[in-house]
């Protein structure tokens, strides 16, 4: 036993049971189909759902640690990149020692695409993987649960209600990162703030960065604290959201009854329309390690908030909306390759992309439309 047994990733001598016991789970079986066979699984899933446990057991067989399961991770993720995203770029990556352990704090869209993509980044330019923070309100599901922590996912209290219990869960999760990056020298991903963006405005929750500072020794300057953990602001931009309608839905009925209550399971299906869903374009920019001498956590939250931002890449899909939304050409850069948004050269893709927003509730579209063009706000904002 060690003091983060209840929250870290499981060990490589935890794989192999931990993969029999996934194995044998129904549910998993089932997810899996779903995902592969979308559109098959409601009507041969009797069929095809041997096919898949039979395949994941025969993929799985020879896996016995964490590196040897992420290679399967991998090519699952190969497999999803070549039909769902058009052109993954990075920028900034070149400024970080391979051999050094960060505190990656990125903004947050998408449940797991987000740090998938940045640990995609790093396995491909022969750095170390990530341990991810997930919510304990996404392990719903036993399989989940296990698969993430096989994945190097360690495990946010998000369900503590009594206010002394949140603050001791807070100290226990501010402790282990703290020891995964100066201890063990693992780099970590969090986001900047607890849920996705739905309505695309990024800005750091400043109790993240509070919660991070907790473990920091009574007397110990927050700035050298801060030093320590190498905090590196992260912006990941998608040209298309898989989840934009569900989004716009959700962020209607909140504006309209006053709430939005979840359904069960909700978040699962969030995650696996996020992986299935088509992305196009994406961009990952690294931005530079966070060293100045910062008096409190709002001038670490406003270091942090101007990288991200100023690091975010536009698509032409952010300026479209931007644009239907507003009336006028936004004077912005899009693209990786900082182009100035022109809009007569893209009918095409402005036509593609009205028919996205035209098969969106009529009373929902304002809102997905806002998803798209508040970056630009931002940008716009922030220049």
């Amino acid at each position: 036993m060690t003091d983060f047994d209840d929250i870290r990733p499981y060990r490589d001598d935890e794989v192999r049971p931990t993969l029999d016991r996934m194995l044998a789970d129904p549910e998993l079986t089932d997810a899996v189909t779903r995902l592969k066979f979308p559109k098959l699984h409601s009507w041969l899933g009797w069929l095809l759902k041997p096919l898949v446990r039979s395949k994941l057991k025969q993929q799985l067989a020879a896996i016995h640690d964490v590196q040897g399961l992420q290679s399967v991770v991998e090519k699952y993720m190969s497999g999803m990149m070549a039909t769902r995203v058009k052109d993954l770029t990075v920028s900034g990556l070149e400024k970080l020692d391979k051999h050094t352990a960060y505190l990656f704090i990125s903004n947050h869209r998408d449940i797991t695409m987000d740090p998938a993509f940045v640990n995609w980044v790093l396995y491909h330019n022969d750095c170390n993987t990530l341990r991810i923070a997930i919510g304990d309100n996404l392990l719903t599901k036993p399989f989940v649960s296990d698969l993430m922590r096989l994945n190097k996912s360690f495990i946010v209290n998000r369900s503590a209600k009594a206010p002394r219990e949140k603050l001791k869960a807070a100290k226990h999760l501010s402790a282990y990162i703290h020891h995964s990056i100066v201890n063990e020298h693992s780099s970590i991903w969090i986001a900047q703030r607890e849920g996705r963006a739905k309505d695309g405005k990024d800005k750091t929750n400043s109790a993240v960065l509070g919660m991070l500072m907790l473990n920091k020794a009574k007397g110990e300057e927050l700035a050298g604290y801060a030093k320590k953990l190498r905090i590196v602001p992260v912006s990941i931009s998608y040209e298309l959201d898989p989840c934009d309608a569900a989004k716009a839905r959700e962020l209607y009925l909140h504006r309209t009854e006053g709430s939005y209550q979840k359904e069960e399971h909700e978040d699962v299906r969030s995650i696996a329309m996020g992986i299935a869903g088509d992305k196009g374009n994406i961009h990952l920019a690294f931005g530079d390690v966070l060293d100045g001498d910062y008096q409190d956590t709002d001038e670490l939250v406003a270091a942090l908030d101007h990288q991200i931002l100023g690091n975010y890449v536009l698509h032409a899909t952010n300026c479209f909306a931007y644009e239907m939304l507003h009336g006028t050409v936004p004077k912005v850069n899009y693209s990786a390759k900082n182009i100035a948004y022109n809009p007569a050269p893209l009918a095409a893709e402005r036509a593609e992309f009205e028919a996205r927003i035209n098969a969106i509730p009529a009373e929902q579209r304002e809102i997905a439309l806002g998803i798209y063009a508040n970056p630009v706000v931002s940008k716009l904002a922030e220049c």
